[in-house]
């Protein structure tokens, strides 16, 4: 068998193994030093990526307020405005998306680097927690981030020439972009091939990158493969009670079965090692995870994840209560934090991704956009007070925690929601950053013609954000603060690197400077 095939066969064998809840891509236990595990505890730091899948619109979650922009975003996304500035009828079945003034949380700004002289901004009403966050310093804004492979002005998109980003405004092609710097069908992503540089210090290699709820190339490294767990935590073949189908017989067959080899083929003896490590991370997490039930993720006593008030959320659009799927997959990153420095563990250095769907806002924007916000707000909020509260001591300058999505979206209201775009605004949330502030040019906004060609330079067609920070300064920066060193980010060539496209950028502005 090739080896490249051989690859595959392993990374598609590990993701069906997590689905059934053993878990993907094991280290060996016996491998594990006590003493390496032991040091774990003091020296330790973690990202979080949050994944906003659909496309945020970024637009309504962070509003500039000054004036000139706040003319701008009413004319574009309220119907009433624009036509009575045009003296024409506002066209049926259209719907403003313009958030009230009034109802914006204000922000402030320190304005370090002098690139949003004049400007005010709020954020979506829903972004209470955040906004707290942001206001004690405890986060930050990334203005108008995104791929690119090289700086790019609106005149350079009329260059046919230019080489832009491959297939962007596709939602899996940007997805898979974000996460890995290539459209849909690479291999490999940034937080694991982050990992392929850290793996050496973490006593049980098995878990060096974590999916909660789904797999994503992301996770992926050249040598490093994602550890894989439901929402609420992992399973255990055959549960905890030894027996499978009520027979103790059935349950060592089968555990038998997922673990041995007797014919001397290549994928045989593969899927019995896949098998083998899965049952080692298995016990791995036995003895290490605590329980859901434990303050201060979660409150004792309570019957399931559903009924936990910690998890519960209030949906904005109807006043129901109910339970956060975000949340749940944060309060299971805070128990997999907690085990670190157990010996079964012994993790210095970590990547988590969670993820929240229905971020594609094509109608109804206002009322969804509400929703989905009050969920990231809650959990983000959530996860934050539980690191506070760690039973080994506060740990949220140790973990930094980050919101991605495919793409921003379009400024201009197509009726009830917005259409694909291109570059968006993110937040990045940890004790370890330097909030309190907005890095990079806010897009300004200037007028535009009536058929949506925008005379700003950040803004392209239908209010179309094109990115000034790239999403490679963004992994430097997040790189750095892991602990990768400069050459792994950059590459000793071109293209060789983590970020394979920082090299086409001036080198003062490699790290974006959010993190202390």
């Amino acid at each position: 068998m090739q080896r490249k095939d051989r690859r595959d066969f392993l990374r598609h064998a590990t993701a069906m193994t997590a689905l059934g809840g053993a878990g993907a891509w094991l280290g060996n236990l016996t491998a594990m030093g006590e003493a390496a595990a032991q040091s774990a505890g003091g020296d330790y730091k973690a990202l979080v990526c949050i994944f906003l899948h659909g496309g945020n619109d970024a637009h309504n979650t962070v509003v500039a307020t000054d004036e000139g922009s706040w003319q701008l975003y009413t004319t574009t996304r309220d119907p009433k405005v624009l036509a009575q500035m045009n003296g024409v009828t506002v066209p049926e079945n259209t719907t403003s998306i313009a958030l009230p003034k009034s109802s914006l949380l204000n922000i402030s700004h320190q304005n370090r680097k002098g690139l949003n002289t004049g400007r005010t901004f709020g954020l979506h009403p829903q972004l209470k927690r955040l906004q707290q966050l942001y206001n004690s310093g405890a986060a930050a804004i990334v203005a108008n981030v995104g791929p690119l492979v090289q700086p790019t002005t609106k005149m350079n998109m009329l260059d046919q020439t230019f080489e832009l980003p491959r297939k962007l405004y596709s939602h899996n092609d940007q997805a898979s972009t974000w996460q890995s710097f290539g459209p849909d069908g690479e291999t490999g992503g940034w937080g694991g091939r982050l990992m392929d540089k850290l793996a050496s210090q973490n006593g049980n290699q098995a878990f060096c990158s974590v999916g909660v709820g789904s797999n994503s190339v992301w996770l992926n490294g050249t040598s490093v493969m994602p550890y894989l767990l439901a929402n609420d935590g992992y399973n255990v073949m055959g549960g905890t009670t030894g027996r499978l189908l009520g027979s103790a017989a059935l349950y060592k067959a089968a555990r038998l079965a997922a673990t041995g080899s007797t014919r001397p083929d290549l994928l045989i003896s593969d899927y019995a090692r896949v098998g083998q490590r899965a049952l080692s991370a298995e016990l791995a997490l036995m003895q290490s995870v605590p329980e859901a039930q434990v303050a201060p993720w979660g409150t004792p006593g309570a019957s399931s994840p559903a009924t936990d008030p910690l998890l519960r959320y209030t949906d904005p659009t109807t006043g129901a209560v109910g339970l956060n799927p975000l949340a749940l997959q944060l309060q299971t990153v805070a128990r997999m934090i907690a085990a670190r420095s157990h010996s079964a563990v012994g993790a210095k250095r970590q990547v988590f991704m969670v993820s929240l769907g229905g971020f594609d806002t094509h109608n109804d924007q206002l009322r969804l956009h509400a929703s989905l916000l009050a969920k990231l707000d809650h959990a983000i909020g959530y996860f934050q007070t539980c690191l506070g509260a760690m039973p080994s001591g506060d740990m949220r300058a140790q973990v930094t925690s980050f919101t991605a999505s495919e793409f921003g979206r379009a400024m201009v209201n197509n009726g009830d929601g917005t259409d694909h775009g291109w570059g968006a605004h993110h937040f990045v949330i940890g004790g370890a950053v330097k909030g309190g502030e907005i890095y990079g040019r806010f897009p300004e906004f200037m007028a535009f013609d009536g058929d949506g060609n925008f005379f700003s330079e950040q803004l392209l067609t239908s209010g179309v954000l094109l990115p000034e920070i790239s999403l490679d300064h963004l992994v430097y920066t997040l790189g750095r603060w892991m602990g990768v060193s400069a050459t792994d980010l950059v590459g000793t060539t071109p293209g060789t690197g983590i970020c394979p496209n920082i090299n086409n950028f001036p080198t003062a502005s490699r790290d974006i400077g959010f993190m202390v």
